[in-house]
């Protein structure tokens, strides 16, 4: 059901943690120019990843006992937001940190957290999802990729596709079916881990019109699985894929990625003094609906903090923030074009290049809108 979400504010002892991390980011990131930052939760670094971890800053939520800061959800939407607005290369970590982690805590064996979990906060475990296949896309229920139990633990067959950074990861967090077929949609759906480097698994990295490589596809040839390999209860995936995904979609991700364009154009309207009327209106009219994002996303946290699980809530946050992000890139490629007296970087001119063949995938990636806009109108109680 979708709640009313009320308005919530930073912590103000949280200040001190911001100012922290943004001093080491002003280290770390200084002299990166826009076109890398534009890549951001899509870029990675493994070296990035264990500095952050030295500094304590992977799983920060997660219990000490295990190797986590112990934190709390506004620390790691403080930190989220700041890595995300610096352009930092988080992608190697991003998964393992931001779902893998909490879904082994919460649904996992005691042998499993004490396994993955100390691993994922020193930066030593990596983590995608397996959730999309080329038959399904973003309708999880109908996939077919089948984990059977054996006499040896499961034998896993199928295939996975736009898996992010699987080509850079060390294990994946896989919704398979256990039991039933691909019309019983959510029963007999489990989620299993997999060690990426077992016989018979195939990563194949995808690479994109920018020229990069952030997705793969994934290939299941009778991969034989130990008996612990499954997560939680068999067959209860379905509502652990639902709790995960309220972390993927309600975070700062899905308001900032094409916060370097906006930097890196205002940087020009500043050099060159451009301010008439119309791009002041523009400016404002970006800012305050990213403000509005953020207080939405900031919301969720909240319901987070308070031990709730705001699939729907989530939903509406990834939707807009996505068409948002979108939005942003067409009406700064628009208003250059209309303003041909203003000099643009290079840097600039490259972040736009990137983003503007990298933004249709902002609505894709963690649910397309269609799917996002059935998940709200669940929770709103019209279908």
């Amino acid at each position: 059901m979708l709640t009313a979400l009320e308005f919530t504010e930073v912590p103000q002892d949280e200040l001190a943690f911001r100012a922290e991390i943004r001093a080491f980011l002003n280290d770390e990131m200084q002299g990166v120019p826009n076109h890398i930052k534009a890549r951001s939760w899509m870029g990675t670094s493994e070296a990035f990843s264990k500095s952050l971890a030295k500094k304590g800053w992977l799983g920060l939520t997660i219990p000490k006992e295990y190797g986590g800061s112990g934190k709390g959800f506004f620390s790691r939407f403080v930190l989220s937001e700041e890595l995300l607005i610096a352009g930092a290369p988080v992608a190697s970590h991003w998964i393992a940190d931001r779902q893998s982690g909490p879904l082994i805590l919460n649904f996992g064996t005691e042998e499993q957290r004490r396994f993955y979990i100390p691993k994922i906060c020193r930066g030593e475990a990596f983590f995608c999802i397996g959730m999309s296949e080329p038959s399904s896309g973003s309708d999880l229920a109908s996939i077919r990729t089948r984990a059977t139990r054996t006499a040896e633990g499961w034998l896993l067959n199928g295939s996975k596709i736009w898996t992010t950074n699987a080509h850079g990861c060390h294990y994946m967090i896989a919704l398979v079916r256990t039991s039933g077929e691909t019309s019983d949609r959510h029963k007999g759906l489990s989620q299993v881990i997999i060690d990426l480097k077992l016989p018979g698994v195939t990563v194949r990295p995808i690479r994109d019109m920018a020229g990069d490589a952030h997705f793969s596809e994934v290939f299941f040839d009778n991969v034989l699985l130990a008996p612990d390999a499954l997560v939680g209860v068999e067959g209860q995936g379905w509502d652990q894929c639902t709790a995960e995904l309220a972390f993927e979609r309600s975070g700062p991700e899905r308001i900032y990625s094409s916060i370097a364009l906006l930097d890196s154009w205002m940087d020009g309207l500043r050099e060159q003094n451009v301010t008439d009327p119309e791009t002041a209106a523009l400016v404002g009219s970006l800012v305050a609906e990213m403000a509005v994002l953020r207080a939405l996303s900031l919301a969720v946290t909240q319901k987070l903090v308070d031990g709730e699980s705001p699939a729907t809530e989530a939903s509406v946050v990834k939707d807009f923030g996505t068409d948002f992000e979108q939005k942003l890139i067409r009406q700064i490629a628009a208003w250059l074009g209309a303003h041909p007296d203003f000099v643009a970087s290079p840097d600039l001119l490259q972040t736009l290049g990137y983003l503007e063949q990298m933004g249709v995938t902002f609505s894709l990636r963690g649910g397309t809108r269609e799917i996002l806009r059935g998940i709200i109108a669940r929770g709103l109680g019209l279908r």
